[in-house]
This record gives C-alpha cells, structure tokens and sequence, in this order.
C-alpha cells in the first residue's frame, strides 16, 4: 500500500500533538500543544496508509525567500517505507507553489535530507530561525542540530 498526502485538517490535531509528542520526549523535536497545533494546522500535511495517518511535517515561512520544514515524524514501525520522503517532497511541492526558492530545516537526522537533495550548511546563515525561534529553544546556547538548505527552482 502507498502512502498519500494531504493537508492536515482540525480532526488531526490530536494524532499530530501524540506524534509530535513521541519526539519531543525523546529530546529530538519541539513540542507543539493542541491550541498551537490547531492554530497552525493550515500548515501541516499529514502522510495517511489507508485510513491511519502516520507522518506529519510542517511549512513554516521564515522570510520572504525562506521556509522551514518542521514537526517531521513518523509513526514508529513506518520508517524507512519512504513515507519521510513523501512528506518531504509535498512540502517542496508547497513550497514553489508560493514562489519561495529556499527551504531549510534543523535536523539530526542529516543523511535523510541529503538523500532528498539537501545540502547541510552553516546554520548561522538562517539569522530569521534563530531570531524566531532559536532564542525560545533551551538548546539555544549549545544546540547540536545541523541545518540543511535546498535551492528550488
């Protein structure tokens, strides 16, 4: 079975919160609440098989020319079955929809985004990230996450 993408709609606020949850507790994501999540879902896709969903990522504008990919995650037992990058690519496909030619993301799992055509790069190039949201994060001072870029055409 194929995994399809769609945009996530406000009946899928809790099984992203549990995902996203799943992450944050291992240190590896940010937590979202239920409110931000429902307040943001306009920019979240949702990966389903079937009737499940079991992935999610987000787009978010961090500039004029810039988004950022964040809250990817997979539901444990589908990784590696080219769900990520599906989600990966749907978000690109979003992405130039709105004429934005570079999309980034903070991430540890750095081989994922360069199979997908990523590049890492210094992540002090990103100074509306870190204005943003960096000086939130309690990582800010040693954070140990690597940006990666790709260029849309």
């Amino acid at each position: 079975m194929q995994a399809t993408c769609r945009k996530a709609t406000i009946d899928d606020v809790d099984i992203l919160h549990d995902l996203i949850q799943g992450y944050a507790q291992q240190g590896i994501m940010l937590p979202r609440s239920r409110e931000v999540l429902a307040r943001q879902i306009d920019t979240f896709v949702v990966a389903e098989l079937g009737d499940d969903v079991v992935g999610c990522g987000s787009l978010t504008r961090l500039g004029i020319d810039l988004v950022e990919i964040r809250s990817l995650g997979i539901t444990d037992g589908y990784k590696g079955c080219g769900i990520g990058s599906k989600l990966v690519d749907c978000l690109i496909e979003q992405a130039k929809e709105q004429h934005i030619p570079k999309i980034m993301a903070l991430t540890y799992a750095v081989g994922f985004f360069e199979r997908n055509g990523f590049t890492v790069v210094d992540k002090e190039i990103f100074p509306e990230k870190v204005w943003k949201d960096c000086i939130h994060c309690p990582k800010q001072h040693a954070c140990d996450e690597i940006a990666v870029l790709k260029m849309l055409n």
